[in-house]
């Protein structure tokens, strides 16, 4: 490989990885300039390869968006809905509470919730939803809202955001989930999420999180009207708060959807930008140990791709997306355990079935016990029923 990248004038950034060194954001930013995509690719994974070694993990999860009614109007979203609006939707706690039971048949080990911000429904609702899926399955790990819906809560409810991070934790909650993070500089976040948290508000209900001793994910939406410089920046802020807290267990990168959303873009993300982000992002976020390829906005087949481009994890099986469908996405709103399984094993990886925090529930080295093939049966018809709802 030393020859393959000494051609391509990056030689200087695959030496200071090689050495275990920090590349600085002028070193990530000639990475995303690069023209020699595998070259970047080679860098990235070397550098996963020392991470994670051979592993690729899975998570079996459910997604439930508990409403999409929400007090804002930021530009890229294509989910949320005002009162007015005859698609909007909010569920009750028994109803939420079904369909975890219902995913808990299929080996569900996480559920992820989050919504829009509801302007009425009261702090009750939510510390009440969190202590019935508990009671359902203490087992099952709950990760719930964003940092702008703990924002929204600490509001409504007139408490501190140490104060209502502490109550939703006694409810049940066990992790924050990464989304909302978009675009860190103020400029890009005013142009496609106005009147949405800043970016040190985001930052600092993940920070009062981890401080809890909580963890959580991060994101970074890409591909709208941000420039190569501002995911560095991003990168480098959210680099800064793990080098603080360390309470990041992972990041995941979403692709910008512009089908159905308010912000037109002439060239969304490519699969070439969706692969380079993805490892700059492995090589830049050295104290990351796990980079997401999130296939919901990828294709599992791109996601399967970038297991050799940086990425050690390809999500979950998730059973029920709204967020990207509305936004334009063409995937099936979920995947099965087999699919997900047949993805890692072709690229050469070892499977990985992890919970919330990516540590490993069972390592996979042998073909699907007959065990996994009736979960994946029941998948199968809960996508069919889906599909003529």
């Amino acid at each position: 490989m030393d020859f393959f990248i000494q051609r391509t004038g990056l030689r200087d950034i695959y030496d200071k990885v090689a050495a275990g060194e920090r590349i600085s954001d002028a070193d990530a930013l000639r990475l995303f300039e690069s023209k020699d995509l595998n070259a970047v690719g080679a860098i990235a994974d070397f550098a996963r390869q020392r991470k994670v070694g051979n592993r690729a993990s899975y998570i079996v999860n459910r997604y439930i968006n508990y409403s999409n009614y929400c007090i804002l109007s930021c530009q890229f979203c294509s989910f949320a809905r005002k009162k007015r609006d005859a698609d909007g939707f909010q569920y009750t706690t028994e109803e939420i509470v079904g369909k975890a039971r219902e995913a808990l048949n299929l080996g569900i080990t996480e559920l992820h919730i989050v919504g829009g911000l509801h302007p009425s429904l009261p702090f009750s609702y939510y510390t009440d939803m969190l202590k019935a899926l508990k009671a359902l399955d203490n087992r099952l790990q709950l990760k719930c809202f964003t940092a702008i819906e703990i924002l929204h809560l600490a509001w409504l409810a007139k408490k501190s955001v140490l104060q209502t991070l502490i109550e939703l934790k006694e409810a049940g909650l066990d992790s924050l989930t990464g989304g909302g993070a978009e675009i860190f500089r103020k400029e890009v976040r005013s142009a496609i999420a106005r009147g949405k948290e800043s970016a040190e508000e985001y930052l600092d209900v993940h920070r009062t999180w981890h401080k809890l001793g909580g963890r959580s994910t991060c994101t970074m939406l890409y591909g709208h009207v941000e420039s190569l410089a501002d995911r560095v920046d991003h990168l480098r802020r959210l680099r800064g708060l793990q080098d603080e807290t360390r309470g990041f267990v992972g990041f995941v990168p979403l692709a910008y959807h512009p089908e159905d959303n308010d912000i037109p873009v002439a060239h969304p993300p490519t699969g070439f930008d969706s692969l380079r982000t993805i490892a700059v992002s492995r090589v830049y976020l050295d104290n990351f140990d796990h980079i997401t390829a999130y296939w919901v906005g990828l294709g599992l087949k791109l996601a399967q791709v970038a297991l050799s481009y940086g990425a050690d994890d390809l999500h979950g099986t998730i059973i029920e997306e709204h967020i990207f469908h509305m936004a334009g996405a063409t995937v099936p709103q979920l995947q099965t355990e087999a699919n997900m399984l047949k993805a890692i094993r072709e690229a050469r990886r070892t499977p990985v079935q992890r919970n919330t925090f990516y540590e490993p529930i069972k390592i996979l080295e042998n073909a699907p016990t007959p065990e996994l093939q009736e979960n994946s049966a029941r998948s199968k018809v809960l996508e069919d029923n889906l599909a003529t709802a």
